[in-house]
């Protein structure tokens, strides 16, 4: 019973600590609908900064300890507020889509401008002054700073509540969380609102990561450690409701704190399956509210012939394409095979973002899940290349219908992250089912004879199975399906009333981007000989979303363009410098404000002006 207590204990201070990072995410989302990922970058500088000041600053004197701590906060906040005025703010207007994608590019600019300043070590804070040591909590000893950590979340919790429930600047908020447009049609200035809560919001990501000093090393990492963890909260306990962080931080720190008692084997998938299980019954979260949202036009497919220069554009790279092995360059021919898998890998994705309006943050799962039928079936029944490229799209396929069953329900943010639960769910079943899958290893050897990666005939293979697939994508939105598909986006009270049968469609569309995604991943294991629990993970599903932004959600030509354009930058710099994420975060920013529509629909825009 006594350690039980203690790991109540441990359970309520990683809640606050949870709780400080959430708050601050659900008030920046809850006012400017920005699905913020920087958020955890900003927790990653408050640590950084905190130990940069207990460093300068005379150690010893508590008071000067909590100084450190409330500036390292505060000057993140300057930071975030900075980064709202001169990135978010020009680019509002956009697509909340390509805020996300803005977001982003923040992450891997701060990445690298860490690495830069405090390099590459882990670095290690002082303890607390005042507060070292334990405390007997029936007969367990449990640390005192960990008690501190306790008290801190309800004496925000309370702050954040009078803030925003007793303050004029609170009640702007509730408005704005509410029915933003209407906030702004009654005079309110929004530009100093957001960038306001922008603040307030970096501020407290920047306490939580200040506060992990004596707990932890600062590390580059944490921003990526935190973040999923954090999108959980927020969700769970309802976008926009600051309670309902605190009361989902509770529920996820307790069961994780428990969990690793009794079913250790399923950590790192527990709070994924939580997260899972509340959309389902509640698709607003605990304490969520459905909001009042701008009646804003979806993207207009287009349906014409491309215009000329991407015509242009198009045979150009089919011809590059067809005479790429005979360079002489098996790195070049590597280069290709990549360029073809991600092309059919985002088309996949866009059929669900584009012509479906489904925005998908798990998209990984499904391309994960053809890659490890390919793996599994070469290492358990030694199949041939015919049968185990076959198996990967019917896999992935039926992966794809359960993801449409689970989530056609929802709309929006909450079907974006119950999609990312599920592929979370996969990629945490990867690395811990390890007698299967061979958990972090991986499964090596997966080879067929005549095919090696660098061959003409692979990459042969993979060039025609791609662009056939992609091509079959582009006739069924253009096929009366499509324009179904469609109609379910645009107006779907219209559509159901005259006999559109919307959810079957909507679980069509996930089958069939299932089966392109799969086919990518299998081909995507032959193509590196093996297959890693990374395939699965978020990264592979933010590469994804980056490549169909970077083209163009509008246009039919935006994933084959984004897929060209992002492989190949990344293969430029990752070799060219070793700062490749500061210059590919800044190109990505340089991209969303001079190109909103994405570059296809950047080029599809100025010749319908010509």
């Amino acid at each position: 019973m006594e350690a039980l207590v203690v790991q109540a204990l441990t359970g309520l201070a990683s809640a606050s600590s949870l709780f400080l990072v959430a708050s601050g995410l659900s008030l920046i989302f809850g006012v400017t609908r920005v699905v913020n990922f920087a958020h955890g970058s900003f927790y990653m500088l408050g640590a950084y900064i905190a130990v940069t000041l207990t460093g300068v600053l005379p150690r010893g004197d508590p008071v000067v300890w909590w100084l450190a701590i409330v500036g390292a906060s505060v000057a993140v906040g300057v930071i975030g507020a900075g980064i709202e005025m001169t990135v978010l703010r020009r680019i509002y207007r956009a697509p909340e889509l390509f805020q996300l994608l803005a977001t982003f590019g923040i992450v891997l600019v701060i990445q690298d401008l860490a690495l830069m300043t405090w390099g590459p070590q882990d670095l290690l804070g002082p303890r607390a002054p005042g507060l070292r040591g334990a405390v007997d909590v029936l007969g367990q000893p449990f640390p005192v700073y960990d008690l501190v950590l306790i008290a801190i979340g309800p004496i925000v919790l309370l702050g954040l509540w009078i803030v925003v429930q007793r303050t004029r600047f609170g009640m702007l908020v509730r408005a704005a969380t509410h029915d933003r447009q209407m906030v702004a049609a009654l005079g309110v200035d929004q530009r100093l609102l957001f960038t306001a809560v922008f603040a307030l919001g970096s501020c407290l990501a920047g306490l939580g990561g200040a506060l992990q000093l004596p707990r932890e090393a600062v590390a580059l990492h944490m921003d990526l450690a935190i973040i999923a963890e954090v999108f959980v909260v927020v969700v769970v306990g309802g976008l926009g409701s600051v309670p309902g962080a605190y009361l989902a931080a509770l529920l996820i720190s307790q069961l994780h704190a428990f969990g690793i008692l009794v079913l250790p084997e399923i950590t790192l998938v527990l709070i994924f399956l939580v997260m899972a299980v509340v959309l389902v019954v509640k698709p607003h979260g605990l304490l969520g509210r459905p909001t009042v949202h701008a009646a804003a036009a979806a993207p207009t497919m287009v349906l014409g012939p491309a215009p000329r220069p991407l015509r242009l554009a198009a045979l150009a790279a089919l011809g590059v394409a067809l005479v790429l092995p005979w360079l002489g360059s098996d790195h070049l021919t590597v280069l290709g095979v990549d360029m073809a898998v991600f092309v059919l890998f985002a088309a996949s994705l866009h059929l669900l973002m584009g012509p479906g309006g489904i925005v998908s943050f798990g998209h990984a799962g499904l391309f994960g899940v053809g890659a490890y039928a390919v793996a599994l079936s070469v290492k358990l029944w030694a199949a041939p290349m015919a049968l185990s490229l076959s198996l990967a799209p019917i896999a992935a396929g039926l992966a794809g219908v359960l993801f449409g069953v689970l989530c056609a329900h929802l709309s929006g943010v909450y079907l974006a992250m119950l999609s990312l639960a599920f592929a979370q769910i996969l990629w945490s079943t990867s690395v811990q089912w390890v007698a299967l899958t061979g958990g972090d290893n991986g499964i090596l050897g997966v080879r067929a004879s005549g095919f090696a990666p660098a061959s003409m005939a692979f990459y042969y293979l993979t060039l025609i199975l791609c662009l056939a697939a992609t091509l079959l994508l582009r006739r069924a939105i253009l096929a009366p399906w499509g324009y179904a598909l469609r109609a379910a986006r645009d107006a779907p009270k219209r559509a159901a009333a005259i006999g559109i049968p919307i959810v079957q469609i909507q679980w069509a569309a996930f089958g069939l981007a299932g089966l392109a995604a799969g086919l990518a991943g299998g081909l995507f294991a032959y193509g590196k000989g093996s297959v890693f629990p990374t395939y699965l993970s978020i990264p592979k599903s933010v590469d994804a979303l980056l490549i169909v932004l970077l083209g163009g959600v509008a246009t039919l030509s935006g994933p084959i363009v984004g897929a060209i354009v992002f492989v190949g930058l990344e293969d430029v710099l990752t070799r060219a410098t070793e700062l490749w994420r500061l210059v590919l975060g800044l190109t990505i920013l340089a991209l969303v404000l001079a190109f909103p529509d994405g570059i296809a629909g950047a080029v599809a825009k100025a010749t319908r002006r010509a």
